[in-house]
């Protein structure tokens, strides 16, 4: 008869014992483990440091610009050589870049290989002088073509020495983009700008060469429309307001542009211009057709 082999018996407590030894080796591999890690990160975060530094202006790159020279940059980043690369953080540097360059627009890259710095500049160039109320009173600077205020710092880092002469009075950020749309604008006015000017409420004043103070009311949609009258304006109105002692003209409403007389006074321009074209009218021949000047129409 085959006897069946049996299995030793394993005492409860002995069971336990290997249970625990189990469980402290699993936590000592756990530890080393972690160790190591810390370790690792430690040194490589180390050598990272030490390896990718800024050590001379040399790493610095600035592109985009033939104004602002690399010392510039790095006076206004506030940069102190050496500095560990990783240590700079490129949204905080491009603020202040913004803030005390001549630039629209700036972009800071972290350059590993071989470690660097680079700055992406894009010009701004002064378009009018301007004046603002602020805190300390009125303040005076400049703007750019798309209604940002510039500082008198900022023009002079741009080494552009002409001062421009159109003047925006009032200037407020809420109303950069109708002040651009303007600025863009000037040179198909008809006539020079002379100055551009924002009462407390937002409304738009504009003084041109040919036909004075010109009240463009609160910019809104029809501003484009507004403009356009302007110019159709500065090139047939002059002649037909010489005798007449305008203090300003009202675009407020496109369709019905009003013309402002002494003791607040109004004259329609509509009317102005029809009486015009009677008086200069001559004796028509039977078929001739009758030449006249309009306000455009809109599109």
């Amino acid at each position: 008869m085959t006897r069946t082999p049996t299995r030793p018996v394993i005492a409860p407590e002995r069971r336990r014992q290997l249970r625990q030894q189990r469980r402290q080796e699993r936590l000592r591999q756990l530890w080393r483990i972690s160790l190591f890690s810390a370790a690792a990160a430690g040194l490589g975060w180390g050598l990272l440091q030490q390896g990718w530094v800024l050590r001379n202006p040399d790493q610095i790159e600035v592109i985009g610009s033939s104004q602002v020279s690399r010392e510039q940059v790095i006076r206004e980043a506030q940069l102190r050589l050496p500095q560990p690369l990783l240590g700079l953080k490129p949204q905080e540097l491009a603020q202040r870049l913004s803030a005390g360059l001549p630039v629209e627009q700036v972009q800071v890259s972290r350059l590993m290989l071989p470690p660097r710095l680079r700055i992406s500049l894009v010009e701004r160039e002064a378009v009018a002088q301007a004046q603002r109320r602020s805190r300390k009173g009125m303040e005076r600077g400049y703007v750019d073509r798309l209604g940002n205020w510039m500082t008198n710092r900022q023009q002079r880092s741009s080494g552009v020495n002409r001062t421009p002469q159109v003047m925006v009075m009032g200037w407020q950020e809420r109303l950069r983009a109708p002040l651009a749309e303007v600025i863009a604008q000037q040179d198909q006015l008809g006539s020079t700008l002379q100055q551009v000017r924002f009462e407390p409420n937002g409304s738009l004043w504009l003084r041109t060469a040919a036909l004075g103070n010109v009240h463009l009311g609160l910019p809104d949609e029809r501003l484009g429309r507004r403009l356009d009258v302007l110019r159709h304006l500065s090139t047939h109105l002059p002649k037909q307001i010489k005798t007449l002692k305008i203090q300003s003209i009202d675009l407020s409403d496109p369709e019905q542009p009003e013309l402002g007389l002494p003791g607040k006074a109004r004259l329609s321009i509509a009317a102005l211009q029809k009486a015009a074209a009677q008086r200069n009218r001559p004796t028509p021949s039977a078929g001739t057709p009758h030449p006249t000047t309009s306000t455009p129409s809109a599109d």
